[in-house]
């Protein structure tokens, strides 16, 4: 039985490892479009005030006011161009990891983790702005919240796996290898938020 797990286990390593580049990928370069279609829309925003952005459906879904706030630009510039960057970083990387290059440097896998730790925080952030503060949702956004909460889990999962984080137990356990029950997790907190939150305008709708 011991040993059927330990096969089982090594390959559940040989598949994650398969498809942990796919995910940085497709993350990559769905947070790159995001961020450099946001970047347009501040643009068109910045040449005329009274501009109204593509995502602006509805009195929730509008991309504008989240755009035009001072929450839109935290560095002093747009954050769009820091996600521009940060996504190419993790495209690179799992470009990297496709083309079949073996990185073995602790620090590098650190630094990495330390960029997804920056990346969920700050998405964290703008969500709780967004939602609660601002009282819009952007589209857009949405999107660079929907592809980083995956890119932070499974990096997390890969880093355990590979050593390069020390975890044991059940910590371990839960971290590497059901890491997409917590992303499910995250999903469902934020839409919960989300729908308590903007409760009345979804009622709205039904109503």
């Amino acid at each position: 039985m011991d040993i059927f797990k330990k096969l089982l286990r090594k390959e559940e390593k040989i598949v994650f490892a398969k498809v942990y580049p796919f995910i940085l990928v497709v993350g990559g370069i769905i947070g790159i479009l995001a961020a450099s279609i946001l970047t347009i829309e501040k643009i068109h925003l910045a040449e005329n005030s009274n501009y109204i952005s593509s995502c602006s459906i509805s009195p929730v879904v509008a991309c504008s006011p989240v755009i035009g706030s001072w929450q839109g630009r935290v560095f002093g510039f747009p954050n769009p161009l820091l996600g521009i960057v940060g996504f190419t970083a993790i495209l690179v990387v799992g470009m990297t990891l496709l083309a079949g290059a073996k990185i073995s440097k602790r620090w590098y896998w650190l630094s990495f983790q330390a960029g997804t730790i920056f990346g969920l925080g700050f998405v964290i952030w703008l969500f709780s702005q967004s939602v609660y503060d601002i009282g819009k949702l952007c589209v857009y956004c949405m999107a660079v919240w929907a592809v980083t909460i995956p890119i932070f889990w499974t990096t997390l999962a890969y880093n355990i796996r590979e050593g390069h984080i020390k975890v044991k137990g059940k910590i371990r356990e839960l971290l590497a290898n059901h890491f997409g029950k917590i992303i499910a997790v995250n999903y469902l907190l934020a839409i919960i938020l989300i729908f308590i939150r903007f409760s009345d305008y979804f009622y709205s709708l039904i109503g």
